[in-house]
């Protein structure tokens, strides 16, 4: 079973216009809400590809009563821990098929609440084979949450996942996940963590050094996202480099969470290195062409799938 950890859920609200202007009134054609947040996301996507899948994490007040019922009817198992805080909402705005987001910042998390999920996680841990932690932390959590939950999966010889960015980020990497997946803009953060010169203006984090650094400071294998058609890999003194045939346009917000949910399956089947990369692409691309995140357009995965290859970077 693969366990996906959201402490900062949300409800996903998407709204469809014709274009955004700014300083101007929009007439929405069309609006869908979904239960979302990065693991919850992960989850939506192993599910409805039938991997035996449970979503744990953080909800509160109407919102998080609103998101366990999108979740229950859709016929996702879960076992979330209830906080008196309001869950948070997001909302994207899409237009000429491009996206923009506007994320709240979510509520806050008393110690005795975060105490109480770490004994419901311990409980939980126990029975999963793949743990995914994904996404930011809530006020109140402590920076190195992620940490203390990847050193309980390891304990019990669970995989994981991490995907997230900033101060969680680096101290979740120090607990040796099994893969690390970070942020693009966190790649120079984690740099500067290990005391090694930063990449020079315009390098980005296309190189292969900078991805290194998060081996070094504790992950067993980083893939790190070069937009939604293109993965950068590195596991030891190997790395590769995937790119998707065929250029998808659409809702890139869920492309992240779709490649976490092919590496967590991945994981789960024991599929050697570099194999799930490629169904990670074809999966990250196919989240671009569904409406929604959480979702992937099954005729395109299908489509790009056998013809997505990984290539020695």
């Amino acid at each position: 079973m693969i366990l996906t950890v959201t402490l900062n859920p949300a409800l996903d609200v998407t709204y469809t216009v014709d274009a955004v202007s700014t300083n101007a009134t929009h007439r929405v054609r069309h609006v869908e809400s979904q239960p979302g947040g990065k693991g919850v996301n992960v989850a939506r996507i192993l599910h409805a590809a039938e991997e035996p899948v449970l979503a744990t994490g953080l909800l509160g007040g109407v919102t998080g009563a609103l998101v366990t019922a999108l979740l229950d009817a859709a016929g996702v198992p879960v076992s979330f821990v209830r906080i008196q805080g309001e869950t948070r909402r997001t909302v994207a705005v899409i237009d000429a098929g491009e996206a923009t987001g506007f994320l709240e910042p979510g509520p806050a998390v008393t110690a005795a609440e975060w105490e109480r999920f770490v004994e419901h996680y311990e409980a939980l841990v126990r029975v999963a084979r793949v743990v995914v932690l994904s996404g930011s932390l809530p006020i109140g959590v402590p920076p190195d949450a992620y940490a203390v939950l990847i050193r309980t999966a390891n304990a019990h010889r669970v995989r994981t996942i991490l995907d997230t960015g900033g101060e969680a980020l680096r101290h979740g990497i120090s607990a040796r996940p099994d893969i690390a997946r970070p942020y693009g803009e966190d790649i120079a953060g984690l740099l500067s963590a290990g005391a090694t010169p930063a990449p020079e203006a315009g390098a980005g984090y296309d190189d292969i050094g900078p991805a290194r650094q998060a081996l070094r400071l504790g992950a067993h294998a980083v893939v790190v996202s070069q937009g939604p058609h293109c993965l950068l890999a590195l596991t030891g003194d190997q790395a590769w480099r995937v790119v998707s045939p065929e250029h998808i346009t659409g809702n890139v917000t869920g492309a992240g969470d779709a490649c976490v949910a092919a590496l967590a399956r991945a994981l789960q089947a024991g599929t050697p290195w570099p194999a799930p990369l490629a169904d990670a692409v074809a999966m990250s691309a196919a989240a671009v062409a569904a409406p929604v995140a959480g979702v992937i357009d099954q005729d395109t995965y299908r489509r790009l799938r056998p013809y997505v290859a990984a290539m020695t970077a």
